[in-house]
């Protein structure tokens, strides 16, 4: 049993907590945020301690690991400190906005030894992951081309957006992780185009967009495309397509359920993509 604890109770903490609470190889122990209702109600949803500060759940000799869920700009402190308890890390993405600071971050805990995991979950998913093995295994001959489609079903609140980093940072960076796993290879090019035509409004109030096309390219020459949008109305939609010299491979987007209807007004009537709700209650 993995004794935990929790940094930040916000959206993305209130998942991960969830997560901890069924999973039977692991216990939520203590949670902390700086905002005490947040702290207050999840640890009252999980039947968990409320630690008042970030020193208690370090100094707690009965916590493995930590989960950082925190707002972007504290991550990389809460690693180091975090480390030097001999704590195990899960972090969610990005470790900072600023490479330099994720350089220092990473020398600073290498003397620890501690596992380390940043919340890239794409490549861990079931069929992205049978993807990447049939192009190990040369099932589609020579890998030529990597397109990958990410849309979410909403725009993020306005507050989240302000701290996130932008959408490269906070919403594209599990394409590029997820590129660089497909392709077996670091892209050596990059281009994008960008605009704001969800919200240009929220958009311009926080200096970012909301919409945008990436093209890239590795030193051998293979290519990938990755296009973005903060809002799909049907749904998450999460599409990889892999095409090689043999042929081609598509690990499709998911549903609640395979089920198509047919009758005298439609045809092939099937369950819309998972929602932000739908998706929560599947990953859990």
């Amino acid at each position: 049993m993995i004794k935990m604890a929790l940094f930040g109770c916000g959206r993305i903490g209130r998942l991960h907590a969830q997560n901890i609470s069924q999973n039977q190889g692991a216990e939520l122990v203590q949670v902390y945020d700086v905002h005490q209702l947040s702290a207050d109600q999840l640890a009252t949803r999980h039947n968990c301690e409320v630690a008042l500060s970030v020193e208690v759940i370090l100094a707690n000799s009965v916590i493995d690991a930590v989960l950082i869920g925190t707002s972007t700009d504290t991550h990389a402190d809460l690693i180091e400190e975090s480390a030097k308890a001999g704590k195990a890390i899960f972090c969610e993405k990005p470790i900072d906005l600023s490479l330099d600071r994720v350089k220092q971050c990473a020398a600073t805990i290498a003397p620890y030894n501690v596992p380390v995991q940043i919340g890239f979950n794409r490549r861990f998913d079931p069929s992205h992951k049978s993807a990447k093995n049939a192009v190990v295994t040369g099932q589609i001959g020579d890998l030529q081309q990597v397109i990958l489609t990410s849309r979410d079903p909403e725009m993020p609140p306005q507050s989240y957006m302000k701290t996130s980093g932008g959408m490269f940072c906070d919403m594209t960076i599990h394409d590029f992780d997820l590129a660089r796993f497909l392709l077996g290879e670091e892209p050596t090019e990059i281009f994008a185009y960008a605009s704001a035509l969800v919200n240009p409004k929220a958009c311009a109030a926080v200096g970012d967009i909301d919409s945008a096309m990436i093209q890239m390219k590795t030193a051998s020459g293979k290519l990938c495309h990755i296009n973005n949008s903060r809002q799909a109305v049907y749904g998450y939609d999460q599409r990889v397509e892999l095409f090689g010299s043999t042929g081609m491979l598509i690990s499709d987007n998911q549903r609640p359920h395979d089920l198509k209807s047919f009758n005298a007004t439609q045809t092939g009537k099937s369950e819309p993509y998972q929602s932000l709700e739908t998706r929560k209650s599947v990953h859990l």
